[in-house]
């Protein structure tokens, strides 16, 4: 997967505040009279939860004022109180004013991607990883993904071309699925196989690959599945996973759960931010 540096981080920072602030800027923050006096602002957690994104609020405010003061109280993955004062900032009035939607719009998306994603982690077994999926916003991947990894899960494939993942429609344009795991074995990429049946299991049961992904198998059918296996392949599950029947799920000895609601389902964290003298 690409790291996440200051210059893509700038990139996507930017395009929001353009979002916000074209054709004419903040013309509310511009009727202020004193709108250059340099102000304190905190930010402060509304609620419990784990902490993510701040490397793209403090980008906000540095965007629209490099001599704002942004110091950061937690770190990115940490477990935070309601009440709690994530960061300090000391800037401009109109600076502060500017980039605070922005700014509060990255931390809270991000950190309620991160929160889901820590409840499920404490849900399961510790053996079962849980995972991501491409299931996200568009332009947002990496930073939805950074958000997962802080929140304790794990990055499935980036993008298309990480990995070859056969899945249900794959299958139906190809018709014979066996010869379509013999040719992506050959191309000496990471290979995972979608299946939803045992029959289809027992098609390639013989083929050496990675990794198995079960689609939205009954309890009973993936312990029967996870049997036909016996530990040949990386296993995981996908398909209506929810906190109340993870553990169930986890239970049954699979290797991976993935979970598309956490990237885009995932409620955005309560943040507000308090101007002072």
């Amino acid at each position: 997967m690409q790291k996440i540096n200051q210059k893509y981080i700038n990139s996507i920072v930017k395009t929001a505040l353009n979002e916000d602030l074209k054709p004419l800027g903040d013309i509310t923050t511009h009727l202020i009279t004193s709108k250059n006096r340099r102000l304190n602002a905190k930010i402060i957690s509304k609620q419990n939860g784990i902490v993510s994104g701040l490397n793209f609020c403090k980008a906000a405010f540095k965007l629209i004022d490099k001599k704002t003061n942004f110091k950061v109280m937690v770190e990115d993955g940490n477990k935070v109180k309601k009440n709690k004062v994530i960061a300090k900032i000391k800037g401009k009035t109109k600076s502060l004013l500017i980039a605070e939607r922005t700014a509060l719009n990255f931390l809270s998306h991000s950190s309620g991607i991160s929160t889901l994603t820590n409840r499920f982690v404490k849900k399961v077994r510790k053996k079962t990883k849980i995972c991501c999926t491409r299931k996200t916003t568009p332009n947002l991947r990496l930073l939805e993904k950074f958000a997962v990894k802080k929140g304790g899960g794990l990055n499935h494939r980036y993008n298309l071309s990480q990995e070859i993942l056969i899945k249900d429609n794959h299958i139906f344009a190809e018709k014979n699925l066996r010869k379509l795991v013999q040719k992506a074995i050959k191309s000496k990429k990471m290979v995972t196989v979608e299946i939803e049946k045992i029959k289809q299991l027992k098609e390639i049961l013989d083929l050496k690959f990675k990794r198995i992904l079960f689609d939205n198998m009954s309890i009973n059918q993936l312990k029967k599945a996870l049997k036909i296996c016996k530990k040949k392949y990386e296993t995981e599950y996908s398909g209506n996973a929810n906190l109340k029947n993870i553990l169930k799920i986890s239970n049954t000895g699979v290797d991976r759960i993935s979970i598309g609601s956490l990237t885009h389902s995932a409620n955005s964290f309560d943040f507000t931010l308090e101007l002072s003298s």
